[in-house]
């Protein structure tokens, strides 16, 4: 007589609570790093520095001075990648269509063609300087797109060390923070319009609290339209790392071929910028999420960070870091003489 077959059950329970609690304690360590990432933020010397970019230099604080706990390991790694994807995807409520189409058709492709310029610059730069490839391209995204977000987005096709994340989001932090300080001095220079110089921040400077610090500084009108070409130029995250996967996949070999790292959660990220453009979302209800979604992001670089080896960066010596100046100053100067040109 045969013993009566086990039910196999799709959702078990026991096995979801386990999975819940290896991941725990990584997820409140990157979680405590970024409320306190929030916290530094809020104090007026480290007011001009993105949570973000906080989160990862505390993270890499934590662990090359204490270490990060072996039990943590789990959690930090989701929040690198699961809690990083959702992030993104909600970073799109943050944009609508008709943003976009306040830039107009010359302004959306004078942001294409600044973006594409930038990359492939700093890829062959990168390639003559004898930077790694991988750590190239992540810095190469980061100029060209928007900052540390681009970074890690990229990463997800790139699938470089944890150490070459961490220098390209060093590279895109030091010089947007230069971009800062530096811009509000040339409208005046160069007698640029409120309009060009929103459109010359917004198009050229790495992270959206740079462009905002920047650009508010010659007045509320560059300010709100730097923003705006600033949000247009992030929605451009989504072609950009769904074409890199592509190209990875059909640049190889055949016989080496993966399948296509299509990013799904990059096509979140555009079906919530149309919801956004459709459905009226109530101000108060947006600032929560935006809020919200910083968090997020804080707590993905904060795990970024404590997986970060400073022997490691260093080792990588200071070509990258060179190779983050000269795209530094190519998107700046390449964007500020299409503008000339044609705003």
């Amino acid at each position: 007589m045969h013993a009566p077959a086990q039910r196999i059950h799709p959702f078990d329970l026991s096995q979801l609570l386990s999975g819940a609690r290896s991941v725990l304690p990584g997820l409140l360590l990157t979680a405590a790093l970024a409320a306190f990432a929030g916290t530094v933020h809020t104090i007026r010397l480290f007011s001009g520095l993105s949570p973000l970019i906080i989160a990862i230099v505390l993270g890499m604080a934590f662990h090359n001075l204490i270490g990060t706990p072996v039990r943590a390991k789990a959690g930090v790694g989701f929040s690198m990648r699961r809690i990083l994807r959702f992030a993104i995807i909600l970073i799109g409520l943050q944009l609508t269509a008709q943003q976009v189409a306040q830039v107009g058709l010359t302004g959306l492709v004078l942001i294409a063609v600044v973006l594409g310029a930038t990359f492939v610059f700093t890829k062959w730069l990168g390639r003559r300087l004898g930077v790694e490839s991988k750590l190239a391209e992540l810095i190469a995204a980061g100029t060209s797109i928007c900052g540390a977000s681009a970074v890690i987005a990229t990463n997800t096709v790139t699938d470089a060390p944890d150490e070459d994340v961490a220098y390209a989001v060093a590279c895109v932090t030091v010089f947007g923070g230069i971009a800062m300080l530096v811009y509000p001095l040339f409208p005046a220079l160069l007698h640029l319009t409120p309009h060009q110089y929103g459109l010359w921040a917004g198009s050229s400077i790495h992270e959206i609290a740079q462009v905002v610090g920047a650009a508010f500084q010659d007045g509320k009108e560059a300010g709100e339209f730097a923003t705006i070409t600033k949000l247009s130029r992030i929605a451009m995250l989504a072609p950009l790392v769904i074409g890199l996967g592509l190209i990875k996949h059909y640049g190889k070999a055949a016989k080496h071929r993966r399948p296509v790292p299509l990013p799904w959660f990059v096509l979140g990220f555009v079906a919530l910028v149309g919801l956004n453009s459709v459905v009226t979302i109530p101000a108060a209800d947006k600032q929560a999420v935006a809020a919200f979604t910083a968090f997020l992001l804080s707590m993905a670089l904060a795990g970024m960070g404590l997986e970060t080896d400073f022997a490691k960066l260093r080792a990588k010596g200071l070509k990258p870091l060179l190779l983050g100046f000269a795209a530094f100053l190519f998107v700046a100067g390449f964007s500020l003489m299409l503008i000339e040109l044609t705003a």
